[in-house]
């Protein structure tokens, strides 16, 4: 059964009705530029065929019914504020409160739930939950909302509704990414730019390795990593560290005393730049030469921003030596995914290469599979 038709009979079951319709977003990767989006700098994501898909249809009386196929029993809700929804259906709650905070009026719903995008791997479940139920409330309740001006909404319910301190990339690459393409978001304007990623056309495949260890931002190390960007960027005088070039990190460098605090910055502006360089060679169908800055990126995360774990460590040493062009850890870090590009026909050999490797050090088997840019939030 897909995830669509589960979402469609989950309703039905529930509500004893047929959905109004059915709304899809997905997960994502980031291909590369981890951590710069709360630094106003640039990002690369494109969106997972996996998706969040939300059955939906109105309801005479006021409120909201949620339920999940994660969860065991719905959960209903009126107008509230953060904090009263707690749990999985905070996010849902958190996009009704922001689309009323922003004087939109949020059409009475009932909703159900259904995914496949791993939860806890780095591939922003969250937003792919939180764009299904915008989409299907703009939707049903025919609000004028823009498609530019829904990421904003949707991190506002994760940042301030579910307090999750997230930029705005995951919610972004949800709703606004296309088939086909990877999504070159300047975090500062907003402005996007649709960059062809073609990878069947160049028989490549990017392999996605689940290292299957969870991803959490441990002991608050993400919040850690954005205070001390912030704190640089006040030192250095610049609005964000974005605003350091690659020219002038060296110098920038130079005016911070704290040797901890200077490798963040190195990871952030040097991460900036790989996002440019990746963003040129693919504007120029140069795809196989992305594979080096990955792989620099993820040693930029690795050994100056401190966010990696052995298990994504050995996944990328393993899929390097079998042969990928590039490999990097995708996320905020502390567990979750790995990116491999590779030749399409290689994706069982490298497989087999993280396999052995997890085996010989009696770590969880990984999960792994090719994806291809899918298209992002929309009505099925």
């Amino acid at each position: 059964m897909t995830v669509a038709s589960s979402a469609a009979a989950a309703f039905h079951s529930t509500f004893g009705t047929e959905p109004a319709g059915l709304w899809a977003a997905p997960g994502r990767v980031n291909l590369i530029g981890e951590h710069t989006d709360y630094n106003d700098g640039f990002v690369l994501p494109f969106a997972l065929p996996q998706q969040v898909v939300a059955a939906a249809a109105g309801r005479d009386e006021p409120g909201w019914t949620i339920c999940s196929d994660f969860a065991e029993e719905p959960v209903t809700f009126g107008s509230s504020a953060p904090g009263d929804v707690e749990g999985w259906a905070a996010y849902a709650a958190g996009v009704v409160w922001a689309l009323e905070e922003a004087g939109f009026t949020v059409p009475p719903a009932r909703i159900t739930l259904a995914s496949d995008v791993p939860v806890g791997a780095g591939v922003s479940s969250s937003a792919a939950l939180e764009s299904a139920v915008l989409t299907a409330l703009a939707d049903l309740g025919g609000l004028d909302l823009p498609v530019a001006r829904r990421p904003a909404l949707a991190q506002r319910a994760e940042n301030v509704y579910v307090g999750a301190p997230t930029g705005i990339m995951d919610q972004s690459a949800s709703i606004r990414c296309e088939a086909g393409r990877a999504l070159f978001l300047d975090c500062r304007s907003l402005e996007v730019e649709q960059i062809p990623f073609d990878l069947a056309a160049e028989s490549l495949a990017v392999l996605i390795i689940n290292s299957n260890t969870p991803h959490q931002h441990v002991d608050g190390e993400y919040g850690a990593r954005r205070k001390s960007c912030e704190e640089a960027a006040r030192i250095l005088g610049v609005p964000a560290l974005r605003d350091v070039t690659a020219d002038g990190l060296e110098a920038a460098l130079g005016k911070l005393d704290d040797e901890v605090m200077r490798r963040r910055v190195r990871h952030i502006v040097t991460e900036n730049q790989r996002v440019l360089d990746t963003v040129a060679l693919l504007r120029s169908g140069r795809i196989r030469e992305i594979g080096p800055l990955m792989t620099a990126s993820h040693a930029s995360m690795r050994d100056d921003f401190e966010i990696t774990v052995d298990r994504v460590d050995v996944a990328v040493e393993a899929a390097l030596a079998a042969g990928a062009y590039g490999a990097r850890m995708t996320g905020g870090g502390f567990g979750g995914c790995v990116l491999a590009l590779i030749d399409a026909d290689r994706a069982e050999a490298t497989t087999a290469a993280v396999e052995q490797a997890y085996a010989e050090r009696s770590f969880t088997a990984p999960t792994t599979w090719s994806a291809i840019p899918g298209p992002g939030a929309r009505r099925l």
